[in-house]
Parts: C-alpha cells; sequence; structure tokens
C-alpha cells in the first residue's frame, strides 16, 4: 500500500495529522487464533457484574422488557436491507414507523412525530436547532432542571453555528431572556427527579413568539401531566425506557415530537399512510426530500442513520402495556420510590418538590466511595452528582423502577447504613 501511494514508511503516511494527537508507537500484538480470541473475550466479558441490583438512573433506568418485545422485533418481517425510501420493498419498515409515530403522538397529546434520532441528548439538540428555524432567533434557553448531559452534547454541537446557549433558573427566565429567545428547553421529571408543571411557562414563551421543548420520561407520562396539556411546541425524550436494555450507551432511541405548525421544520423520518394504484393502503416518507437525510450541506439537519428497530421496539412495548399498563407502571415507579424515600431516614434528602420515581440524597461520605463500596455489595446504588456538575461531593441520586421488590430494597437500605458506618 505504501508503494503504491508513495509513501516512504507508516510514519509518512500520518505525518498530515497534527503530532498532538498521533499515535506515539504501533505496538500492535502478534496474531492469534479464534479460538483464542473467544477465550480472551469471555475471560474478559466475566468480570463484568452482571447480577447487581439496579438502583441506577439519570436518564436510563432498569425497567422491565416483556419477552414479545424480543421477540417480535427479531422477526424477518420488520427488517428491510435498506433504509426506506423505497416503498415498494420496505413495507413492513415503514408500517412499524408509521405506528411508532402514531402512539408517540397518543403518548405526548402532540399532532406529529418522527423517526431515527439517534438518543435522548441528539434529540434535544434537533429540537432547539429545529426552534431556531422557525423563529430565526439564536437564543436557546437551557433550564436548570435539564440533564446535565445534554447540555454537554449541545454545547458540542454548536462550537460552529450561530447559537447562543445561555442557562437560566425559574427565577431569572423572565428577566428580558424570553423577547430574543427561540426556545426555553425544560425537563420534568428534572433531572434531580422533581416534578413541575410548565403551563404557565408555556403562555408567557408563546405571549414572546418562542417556543417551548419538553424533555420528558415516556414511563411518567402513566401519571404526569403531558407536554402537550402543557402547552409544548416539541416534546423530546430518550427511549430507552421503552423496551431497551441497558447497553454501555446503546442502541437507544430519539424521540421527537411537535406541532403540526412546526412539522416542516422536523428532522428525521416521517412516515405517511397512503393508497396505491390499485387503491390498495401503503406508507411511504412523507413531507420532506430525500436531501433531507444523505445531503448535509442541503438538509435541515445531519441525522440519518435508521433507528427504526429501537422505534419498533418502543412500539410494541406501549402496545402491550396500553394505557393502563403504562399507567400501572408508572404508579409502581412511583410507590415504590417514596417507600425506599422513607427508608433511608439516615441521608439528607434534597428535593423540594414532589418527584417520579428518581430522588437525591446527601451522603456523609463521598459518594462516589459509597458507590464503589456498594459494587462489592451486590448494588449499582446510584448516580454520583459531582461529576457532573449537578451536586457536591456527597450528593447521590437514586432511581427506582417497579423491578425493585420491597426485599431488595429493605436491604438496600441496610447494606447503604452499613457502609455509610463503616
Amino acid at each position: 500500500m505504501l508503494d503504491t501511494i508513495g509513501a516512504g514508511s507508516l510514519a509518512e503516511l500520518f505525518d498530515t495529522i497534527p503530532e498532538a494527537v498521533r499515535m506515539k508507537a504501533w505496538n500492535v500484538a502478534p496474531g492469534i487464533s479464534e479460538m483464542e480470541v473467544c477465550r480472551d473475550v469471555a475471560e474478559l466479558a466475566g468480570r463484568n457484574v452482571t447480577n447487581a441490583v439496579c438502583f441506577l438512573g439519570g436518564g436510563y433506568y432498569d425497567h422491565y422488557i416483556p419477552a414479545a418485545v424480543d421477540a417480535l422485533s427479531s422477526r424477518s418481517e420488520f427488517y428491510t436491507a435498506y433504509t426506506p425510501y423505497q416503498p415498494e420493498c420496505s413495507q413492513g419498515t415503514l408500517q412499524s414507523i408509521y405506528e411508532y409515530q402514531s402512539v408517540i403522538c397518543r403518548l405526548t397529546d402532540m399532532e406529529f412525530a418522527n423517526a431515527s434520532l439517534y438518543e435522548g441528548s441528539t434529540a434535544v439538540f434537533e429540537a432547539a436547532t429545529m426552534a431556531v428555524r422557525a423563529t430565526r432567533r439564536r437564543c436557546v434557553l437551557l433550564h436548570d432542571s435539564i440533564n446535565p448531559r445534554y447540555k454537554e452534547v449541545l454545547r458540542t454541537h454548536v462550537p460552529n453555528l450561530d447559537l447562543d446557549l445561555r442557562e437560566v433558573n425559574s427565577e431569572n427566565i423572565f428577566d428580558g431572556a424570553l423577547q430574543e429567545a427561540a426556545c426555553v428547553v425544560v425537563q420534568n421529571p428534572s433531572f434531580l427527579g422533581g416534578i413541575d408543571d410548565f403551563t404557565h411557562l408555556a403562555e408567557r414563551c408563546h405571549a414572546a413568539k418562542a417556543l417551548l421543548v419538553v424533555i420528558f420520561y415516556p414511563i411518567s407520562l402513566g401519571l404526569l401531566k403531558t407536554p402537550g396539556e402543557m402547552g409544548a411546541d416539541i416534546a423530546v425524550a430518550e427511549g430507552q425506557s421503552l423496551g431497551m436494555p441497558l447497553g454501555f450507551g446503546g442502541p437507544y432511541l430519539g424521540i421527537l415530537a411537535t406541532r403540526k405548525a412546526l412539522v416542516r421544520k422536523m428532522p428525521g423520518r416521517i412516515a405517511g399512510e397512503t393508497v396505491d394504484a390499485q387503491g390498495r393502503r401503503g406508507f411511504v416518507l412523507t413531507l420532506q426530500a430525500r436531501e433531507q437525510h444523505i445531503r448535509r450541506e442541503k438538509a435541515m439537519s445531519n441525522i440519518c442513520s435508521n433507528q427504526a428497530l429501537c422505534a419498533l421496539r418502543a412500539l410494541i412495548f406501549l402496545c402491550l402495556y396500553g394505557k393502563e399498563g403504562l399507567r400501572e407502571v408508572a404508579g409502581a415507579c412511583h410507590a415504590k420510590s417514596e417507600y425506599l424515600k422513607s427508608r433511608l431516614t439516615f441521608a439528607k434528602h434534597l428535593n423540594r418538590t414532589p418527584t417520579f420515581n428518581e430522588f437525591a440524597v446527601r451522603l456523609p461520605r463521598p459518594a462516589s466511595e459509597v458507590v464503589y463500596e456498594m459494587m462489592k455489595a451486590g448494588y449499582q446504588a446510584g448516580l454520583p452528582l459531582e461529576a457532573l456538575g449537578a451536586g457536591g461531593p456527597n450528593d447521590l441520586l437514586i432511581a427506582v423502577t417497579e423491578q425493585r421488590t420491597r426485599a431488595e430494597m429493605d436491604a438496600f437500605a441496610l447494606a447503604l447504613e452499613k457502609t455509610l458506618c463503616s
């Protein structure tokens, strides 16, 4: 290869890469056989802790996934060899996207939904830039209720864009900023688990000709007011809780729904129902040119992946549970969270408002140390908040889902108290 392209050496080949980020050495181990690779990988995988009782949250949750989700999403009818631009060979995928959009609209009380966003944080970025396009304003207000990871992703995306990101809270949000804002981005429940109602904020946004973007937790909508009921213009979420296992960051699903007036500004794929020349029901991508997905310089967004299988899992999950089932799951999450709260009398509770299934506590010891020691006892005790800039060194975010039993929570409370006293 070096001879063909005229490079004198491997080092010369990589000369164009800045020295600061260039590989310092190319010490590649000798090759091994497939059998040896399998043995090494199995040994490495064996180091993972797979049976810890999970109280970890912060945007990703240990919900039960019915067996039918795996069984149905694995069927060949729902697979296609190509992304669904050609309806004649993609009806299965297109129908599943259409049905997914329909249930997301019902879940959120919004009018349109899309598919093919990567995950929650990039869905927030897409919602913000969508609001900028719709209002022709460049200021985006980020409420302090938002997941710090989402803010970090937004900041990562915008350095080369003409956007002004500002952080606000409920006290200073009305100090003139709304008049020049494209949108206000809020989260309910908040990153620390608190429940709020942003209906009044939606009214103030609309009076100032700004949009309201609400980040929601899909399971919580079994109990809480929906983004549509609050008057949101765009609703976004991380879809992992709808039938996707915790998988070291993915693959997950970005959810985005909006009002009809904004649908032409919405990125991602939108499937519609139609009839063919023979009058037969069919499905197609609609409302967008193909350039929306494949020509970066012409498109509104650089989102072009096919997350249809993740969307299918969310569709099956929601159809299996239905309205009443989702309400029961949400009710169980809330009730069990309240029970665990009552057991943790030795920790200071930080939330000032009611919570859904997640709450923050302040421990008498550094949270990161406590989490490490609790893992040895078989518990994923929660998310330390200091590293995320969401709390002090002793602050811990704890989540409870419908999977946790009373026995597990009692044992967790005892183990945590013992760890703190050791």
